[in-house]
């Protein structure tokens, strides 16, 4: 099973679009947990086996399990494998470099660790992303406009046509989304919804994978209806401090659940409530 078919059949299974991120920093998480031979594991387990099945993706970030070391390493590995087989994982490890290089990448995201998907940084080029969409059954999120406060330093540079980095970058994403067999979704942050309309406007049938909502404060509504695409369940929704870390106490997987449902519950609202129609600008 490909990718596309992969998401489709769990937003359609869980009736989600809720994507949880496994940003599991050892610092934060329960206190009765860290005297564990595998904290992290254990952690991420017990957040699994709450939420299985109310979510379309999870995503780990590779930052949280490399700072750990080898140990960190070993955690994300026994974490990839025990999530169910029929939730994609995407890997947030926001690669991109020279081919040969990407190519070992891709190994060990793809081949090692076992990833449906990984974040790339696309700016190097196409030589930089196509050994990732060499895998006909796997799928990249490139990074076009990004949920953090200084996204727009170099994503909103426009050229010598008047028009943006971010909009030049999704461009791309629709040409290599042509050239290659692998599935080319991109990362567009909550915090900006409008260009979200933009991009699907540029991109009607690509996965979306959107960070900035929960702890980032990105507005739900205008998100969910800007981003759909024509069947309501191309975009993932990340949410990963706002669930994970909800509690803190030895009920934190029973609480992660219902601040998940929650979750779910809101995003499904706006779903079915359809694609806005009056919030784009022109670009």
């Amino acid at each position: 099973m490909g990718f596309r078919e992969k998401l489709s059949s769990a937003v359609q299974k869980n009736r989600s679009v809720v994507c949880i991120g496994l940003d599991s920093e050892l610092g934060r998480l329960p206190g009765h947990l860290k005297s564990r031979d595998d904290p992290q594991f254990e952690f991420n387990r017990a957040i699994i086996n709450a939420t299985a099945d109310l979510v379309c993706a999870y995503k780990p970030n590779m930052a949280f399990y490399e700072a750990a070391g080898l140990a960190g390493i070993a955690s994300l590995k026994r974490t990839m494998e025990y999530i169910p087989g029929h939730i994609p994982i995407v890997l947030d490890a926001k690669r991109g470099d020279i081919d040969n290089t990407s190519r070992l990448y891709a190994q060990a995201c793809y081949d090692y660790f076992g990833a449906d998907a990984v974040t790339l940084h696309g700016y190097m080029g196409t030589d930089t992303v196509k050994p990732f969409l060499e895998y006909a059954d796997k799928a990249v999120f490139v990074l076009v406009k990004t949920s953090n406060p200084s996204a727009g330093e170099f994503e909103d540079i426009e050229d010598a046509q008047g028009r943006r980095l971010y909009l030049r970058m999704a461009d791309k994403i629709a040409e290599w989304s042509r050239a290659f067999p692998g599935e080319c979704g991109a990362v567009v942050g909550a915090t900006y919804p409008e260009d979200l309309a933009r991009i699907r406007d540029i991109l009607p049938t690509a996965p979306f994978l959107i960070p900035g909502l929960g702890r980032q404060g990105g507005d739900a509504e205008r998100t969910v209806r800007n981003s759909m695409d024509a069947e309501r369940a191309g975009i993932l929704v990340n949410n990963s401090r706002g669930i994970i870390f909800a509690s803190a106490g030895t009920d934190f997987a029973e609480v992660a659940r219902q601040r998940a449902i929650e979750f779910r519950d809101q995003l499904n609202s706006y779903r079915d409530a359809g694609p806005a129609d009056a919030t784009k600008e022109p670009a």
